[in-house]
């Protein structure tokens, strides 16, 4: 009878403690997780961290891992600088011009939503019959770079998309009222808004490029070799076949030969990971600064 009473005088509070309860688990749970994948990462790759793995030179000795390290930043980048245009382009168009509710807007929407889900070893086979095979651009950096750009084409539209409807419509009813156009309200006032959440597409992004393996075996080749033409930097021959960390770590750890140094580039992948997050942390919280 007291339950009970209690029961009635505090609804849902049972509730509420037990899925507190199961929320703190989760993620304590994880956490531990990610501290324990973190630490053993730590632990195996620090002995190996010696200054010969990071020679211009990759050879079977020194497993150097700079060319791939300096690969994986040009694959970033140019990834980027051709996907986010396209996806941040379609999203503001279908968020702020399209009519919402739309057949053709819902049918854009369900194909994006399954692309953004079909596993990255069918974008290399496409990308290693399309590009390396029929454009005739052979194993290389450019093929890499437009099957990336392709394979995260439709997360950085669906994070930009969400980010653009989530900005209040008051915003732009107060454009319209002080007399600015349609594509001032946008770039000028509703754009800025969604910074934040269309820079963590781009984050994700970032983390799926960084971390794809067998999208780009087929269609980047595993040379390790810097991605420079024959006059040097800043010349890049884009037709080169090259590795990113994640193969170079992939092919040192199939090899049986090389796991120390393989745990050793997977540090480094981890430190460039955190670094590009912390950079984009650090690039939204100066927007929403600005924005205050």
């Amino acid at each position: 009878m007291k339950k009970k009473g209690l029961r009635n005088k505090y609804p849902g509070k049972y509730g509420e403690i037990f899925l507190g309860a199961i929320t703190w688990a989760a993620a304590l749970l994880m956490t531990a997780v990610l501290l324990y994948i973190i630490g053993f990462i730590v632990y195996r790759g620090v002995p190996y961290m010696k200054p010969s793995l990071f020679s211009p030179t990759y050879n079977s000795t020194n497993v150097s891992l700079l060319p791939a390290l300096v690969s994986t930043v040009y694959m970033t980048a140019f990834a980027l600088a051709l996907a986010l245009p396209l996806g941040l382009g379609a999203a503001i168009y279908l968020a702020e011009y399209a009519r919402r509710g739309h057949k053709i807007v819902r049918l854009i929407r369900l194909a994006t939503e399954t692309l953004a889900g079909i596993p990255s070893i069918i974008h290399g086979l496409f990308g290693m019959l399309f590009f390396v095979t029929y454009l005739g651009w052979g194993f290389s950096l450019l093929a890499g770079v437009c099957t990336l750009a392709i394979m995260i084409l439709p997360l950085i539209m669906r994070a930009s998309e969400e980010a653009l409807l989530a900005a209040p419509d008051s915003y732009r009813e107060g454009a319209f009222a002080l007399g600015a156009g349609k594509l001032r309200t946008v770039f000028r006032i509703v754009l800025p808004a969604a910074a934040p959440g269309i820079l963590a597409g781009v984050i994700l992004s970032v983390g799926r490029i960084v971390g794809e393996t067998a999208a780009l075996i087929y269609t980047a080749g595993t040379v390790a070799q810097m991605p420079f033409a024959e006059g040097g930097p800043p010349l890049i021959d884009v037709f080169a076949s090259v590795r990113t960390l994640s193969v170079h770590m992939y092919a040192l750890t199939r090899e049986g030969l090389h796991t120390g140094e393989g745990f050793a580039t997977a540090l480094t992948l981890l430190a460039v990971v955190m670094g590009i997050n912390a950079a984009a942390a650090w690039m939204a919280g100066r927007v929403g600064k600005n924005r205050s």
